[in-house]
């Protein structure tokens, strides 16, 4: 009986170790998951901006960029410098965030508009929660 339990706390083990906890990536994909916050790290992607630049050039609002900014700086997805007055912000790792927006554009061309119409995340729920 010792050495089922044994085996079993290993499996449990292996399982673990094999599965690490998704609580990180799921923080990562919501904060991915907000159009607004997408376009700016888009557009972050050609280079840093103040504010201002991504305001005129995404057209929205002063506070709704700042508040996108300060949720992607918290994830640690952007970073920002002193510019005199202002502050301009890059993406922080360029490199794996460029990956991963490679990744899924490779993904949503294999999977098709199957991600639109799924009933739970699909473009019909994202409509929904708007109303």
């Amino acid at each position: 009986m010792k050495r089922v339990a044994a085996d079993l706390d290993l499996a449990r083990g292996v399982a673990a170790a094999v599965e690490p906890d998704p609580t990180a990536a799921v923080c990562l994909f919501r904060s991915l998951a907000d159009p607004a916050r997408l376009r700016i790290l888009r557009h972050l992607a050609l280079g840093e901006h103040r504010v201002v630049d991504l305001t005129a050039h995404l057209s929205l609002a002063q506070s709704t960029v700042s508040q996108h900014l300060a949720c992607l700086r918290d994830c640690g997805l952007v970073s920002s410098r002193a510019y005199g007055r202002a502050s301009m912000f890059s993406l922080a790792t360029a490199p794996e965030l460029l990956a991963l927006f490679a990744a899924a554009e490779r993904l949503l061309e294999v999977t098709g508009d199957a991600v639109e119409l799924c009933p739970t995340s699909g473009r019909r729920t994202a409509t929904a929660s708007r109303e």
